[in-house]
């Protein structure tokens, strides 16, 4: 899930070097730079929100439940 949520927000930023994300049990955060936060956010959250639809996809068939927080 990890590289599911990396190979998104590489995609969708203008700065994929700086893209890490950080596993913490069931928690995920993205940093991105601060250029690109924006981006993966989207208009009303709703890029955020379709990584995150995604994401609960793919924790749901591993049988887990996983949450995305998004921060610079």
């Amino acid at each position: 899930m990890k590289d599911l949520i990396s190979y998104i927000a590489r995609a969708l930023v203008d700065h994929p070097d700086s893209v890490e994300v950080i596993e913490d049990g069931d928690n995920l955060t993205l940093r991105v730079a601060q250029d690109d936060v924006g981006k993966v956010i989207g208009r009303q959250g709703r890029t955020a929100r379709a990584m995150r639809s995604l994401l609960q996809a793919a924790s749901t068939k591993a049988r887990r439940r996983v949450m995305l927080e998004i921060t610079e």
